[in-house]
């Protein structure tokens, strides 16, 4: 897998066509399927974790909110918990948002959670406009992370929250060595029974075999000019949330 680092893990193996419009389309294939496919995956832990990521920002009171790689807008959703008068879902796939304005319309939440689609590399928000931003399930598909994380820190207002939800690769016997055999193998099974489309969940894997974690990631936010960065391992360590904040 070291070789798989150097060269960028991509769900369609088109050399022509960039990431980002590759994962576009990837989400766009499989959205409506992805929710039921989560679930079944994560055994519903998905859940509980969006739960710890909104727990960690109502201490926060933050007025206005950006979700960023919204999907189908679980977190957006989930993130009314924090009372924000403004929530923000944004994401790069038609499909996928689709499915998260009904679900926000079906939950009587439009007057506050806006879906919108956009490209989380060049928001079109204004600088300092977000009291925090979140980002469930989504560095690892940016095209550009630096540039991801970046444009992030510009639309946060100073001292502004960033809660990161990522999946991360455990490091403890015999976890990772069953982590490693349900990802490899397990999860392009279901990706095959549920949604035809075997390279999709084949990248969702790959991708989190080989994107950087724990302290590793720490450090890419801390070289994108955030501060108060901290990892908080889930669930044996398959998924890390992480905390940061603009400077004052």
């Amino acid at each position: 897998s070291l070789n798989m680092a150097h060269k960028q893990v991509v769900p369609y193996q088109e050399k022509k066509i960039s990431k980002k419009t590759q994962i576009r389309k990837m989400f766009d294939k499989i959205s409506s399927n992805y929710d039921v496919l989560n679930r079944i995956i994560s055994g519903g832990i998905d859940i509980l974790w969006r739960k710890k990521v909104v727990s960690l920002l109502i201490p926060e009171k933050p007025k206005k909110v950006l979700d960023i790689a919204t999907g189908t807008g679980d977190l957006a959703i989930e993130l009314m918990k924090t009372n924000a008068n403004e929530i923000i879902g944004v994401d790069i796939s038609e499909g996928m948002l689709e499915i998260g304005v009904k679900k926000v319309k079906n939950r009587k939440f439009n007057h506050k959670i806006k879906m919108e689609i956009g490209d989380g590399e060049k928001l079109s928000y204004p600088d300092n406009y977000f009291d925090a931003a979140t980002v469930a399930f989504g560095v690892r598909n940016f095209e550009n992370l630096d540039k991801g994380l970046s444009e992030i820190l510009r639309v946060l207002r100073s001292g502004g929250n960033l809660v990161i939800l990522e999946t991360a690769v455990p490091q403890k016997f015999p976890i990772r060595q069953f982590y490693n055999f349900y990802s490899r193998k397990i999860m392009p099974l279901f990706g095959l029974l549920f949604s035809k489309d075997k390279s999709a969940y084949r990248y969702l894997s790959d991708s989190a075999a080989v994107f950087p974690f724990g302290p590793a990631f720490n450090n890419i936010l801390i070289k994108n000019g955030f501060i108060k960065v901290k990892n908080l391992p889930q669930t044996f360590g398959v998924a890390s949330i992480y905390c940061a904040k603009k400077p004052e």
